[in-house]
């Protein structure tokens, strides 16, 4: 089976903002920097198993306490 390069192209393009926006929200409940999380999930997203990893671990990390 032959993978073009325009279909992992469109591919990346497409996992590029769902791992950033999955990263975001779970970032903002589990971390003080969620800009950073975003970041790294994003370019993760060039490698799906390491972006698959990376929010598999950020989701099982504890939520931060917040002070109201």
């Amino acid at each position: 089976m032959n993978i073009s390069a325009t279909f992992l192209g469109y591919f990346v393009l497409v996992l590029f903002p769902l791992f950033a926006a999955i990263s975001y929200f779970l970032g903002k409940r589990k971390t003080s920097t969620p800009i950073v999380v975003v970041v790294i999930g994003g370019l993760l997203a060039l490698i799906p198993l390491f972006g698959l990893i990376f929010i598999a671990v950020l989701a099982l990390k504890q939520d931060i306490e917040t002070t109201a």
